[in-house]
């Protein structure tokens, strides 16, 4: 019996891993795969039962697991993010939100039959749209910048929010249930938010002081986070039932907007726990579903997928958008981009487990409701967006910009030349001081390691196709072409070489097959062009013709020329590489270091 509880544990971990690689792999939201393997493994083949595995530990297990994914998604929430992001944002977020809670819950209410406090509720766990299931749609439709950053980040922003919309509800049902008079409710509900409110902010507070005076080790920061977060949970909810999760998810609202609080430790292991809580969650949850509540649901549920994204969605984008700057196709591509994702099962998994307890039999069905949400709007947006964003021409041109690792002073004068050539360049950096005279010379920055959990969320790559690794740090470039590979494709991956590599043996030097193709030619290395600026040598840009060819373009400088680049005539960048063949053709350009004479 006990292997048998072991290999299914050791089951979930493995599929949950296979499901993110998969995921990685097709560059689907990985919640697609989570939820075909949980209906696998669960109601079709009855090779895990949930109930059986878990016995009476599920209930404390899920709530932990939610109530640890609400804190880190709460760690996101900045309010001088969503001031920074404009008027739609904060539009969708707010108004757009109360317009779909309003509308999908009503729905529910006269097509499913759903009591109004059900009805109510179910509206608040579908608002949510999180950035794991925008964030890879994105990245496959490619829709242009006005309408990435909108989607982004209403998809980071309304996870929190949605969940805490979603914990407020549930608090006033079981206050109602609790209470017959209306003053008594108002005033379980009162002591509910109270409790809530101020058990989050004390935390909150007091856990980030710790760490922003450092009277915590570094090894014990987030061990003691995340008991905090258990903790505080648990102590909540004993003061005043059902205030737990209200309560975690104000303590990471309080420490992500205290002043001085590095956090980007805690969310990086909080990132990495949440995945691993997500995924074993989300298979957990799926393989509890029966098909036969599915047909309880009947035709009326895909009435309710309907409205959701053909009525709910439209209303709440255009309203939204009244006053911005976005065009009609433009809001038509946010209407139908909005796929739920892993908090809304998390959620309604939760909230339905301890309704049920409370008695309300209705609470069975918001699971597989809020599944066949998740499953409509994941797979007809991730098929049809990319199609649509075509017809409505507002996807972005193959992507052409460039990624440069580094910003020192090669980085800087390369990035200069290519943007002024209408490219977009991104240069990311460790070292203030190199990103502070980037951000003077006009040049768009990342601040922080180019391969670190937290580029993993911030670092946008929209509209960019080609790594330049160019840091002059052996060991960096290199795991920046392994890193993204991935996300660009191996003939898009380049690199400068370092002077180390001139002076290293061979049996010490990283293998060429994980390493980017060589910058500019066999002879040059990172000092090379480092010296030959600081003499006085200048990047320029040149027209080639019939009657100038690049041949005459060598001559004339007469070896004090080392191209770089060439623009062709669709303005697309080709990289001189060594043992390259690259022939310039008449129309194009040529950008080269010239040196001095």
């Amino acid at each position: 019996m006990d292997n048998t509880i072991l290999l299914s544990f050791a089951s979930i971990g493995v599929l949950d891993i296979c499901c993110q690689w998969l995921a990685w792999w097709t560059k689907l939201p990985a919640i697609l795969f989570l939820l075909i393997v949980g209906i696998l493994v669960g109601p079709i083949f009855n090779i895990i039962d949930p109930e059986a595995l878990f016995g009476p530990l599920l209930f404390p297990i899920v709530s932990l697991s939610v109530a640890v994914i609400l804190f880190e998604g709460s760690l996101t929430l900045k309010f001088e993010d969503i001031r920074g992001h404009g008027k739609t944002v904060s539009n969708l977020i707010t108004i757009g939100a109360l317009l779909t809670w309003l509308i999908i819950a009503y729905s529910t209410h006269y097509l499913i039959d759903f009591p109004f406090e059900l009805a109510f509720l179910f509206g608040a766990i579908v608002i949510v749209t999180g950035p794991t299931v925008i964030i890879p749609m994105l990245r496959t439709v490619r829709p242009n910048a006005k309408i990435s950053n909108v989607l982004r980040w209403e998809g980071i922003v309304i996870d929190p929010l949605g969940a805490l919309l979603a914990v407020l509800v549930f608090n006033f049902i079981i206050s109602d249930q609790q209470h017959d008079g209306v003053s008594l409710i108002a005033i379980t509900f009162g002591s509910i938010l109270f409790v809530g409110f101020v058990m989050g902010f004390i935390s909150g507070w007091l856990l980030g002081v710790l760490l922003r005076k450092q009277l915590v080790p570094q090894y014990l920061r987030n061990v003691l986070t995340l008991i905090s977060v258990c903790t505080v949970y648990v102590l909540s909810d004993t003061i005043e039932h059902e205030s737990g999760l209200l309560a975690v998810t104000i303590m990471g609202i309080t420490m992500a907007n205290m002043k001085d609080m590095n956090i980007d430790d805690i969310l990086d292991f909080k990132e990495s726990l949440s995945l691993l809580l997500i995924s074993g969650l989300f298979i957990i949850l799926a393989a509890r579903i029966e098909f036969h509540q599915f047909i309880q649901l009947g035709w009326p549920a895909l009435g309710i997928l309907a409205i959701t994204m053909l009525i709910a969605r439209p209303i709440s984008v255009f309203i939204s958008a009244i006053g911005s700057d976005l065009s009609f196709n433009e809001k038509l591509l946010i209407s139908w981009i909005g796929p739920r994702g892993i908090v809304a099962a998390a959620v309604s998994a939760l909230f339905a487990l301890r309704l049920e307890n409370a008695g309300f039999v209705e609470a069975q069905l918001i699971v597989p409701l809020t599944f066949l949400i998740i499953i409509g709007t994941v797979v007809i947006q991730s098929v049809s967006a990319k199609s649509l964003a075509k017809i409505l021409d507002v996807r972005e041109p193959p992507p052409s910009g460039l990624l440069i690792i580094g910003a020192g002073d090669i980085a800087r004068a390369i990035g200069k030349e290519l943007q002024t050539h209408g490219l977009k360049v991104i240069l990311t950096d460790s070292t203030w001081e190199n990103i502070s005279l980037a951000r003077m010379e006009g040049l768009e920055t990342y601040y922080g390691n180019p391969i670190s959990e937290h580029a993993d969320r911030n670092l946008n790559l929209i509209g960019l196709g080609k790594v330049l690794a160019m840091s002059g740090r052996s060991n960096l470039d290199i795991l920046a072409c392994l890193r993204f590979k991935s996300e660009f494709e191996v003939k898009n991956i380049y690199e400068l070489k370092s002077n180390i590599d001139e002076n290293i043996d061979e049996k010490h030097l990283a293998s060429t097959r994980h390493r980017g193709h060589q910058l500019f030619s066999e002879n040059i290395d990172y000092g090379e062009l480092t010296y030959l600026l600081r003499q006085g040598a200048e990047i320029k840009s040149t027209h080639i013709s019939d009657e100038f060819t690049f041949e005459h373009y060598l001559e004339k400088y007469d070896g004090r020329v080392i191209p770089l680049f060439a623009i062709d005539r669709k303005q697309l960048i080709q990289i001189f590489v060594a043992n390259g063949h690259m022939k310039p053709e008449p129309g194009w350009k040529i950008i080269g270091i010239i040196q001095a004479e």
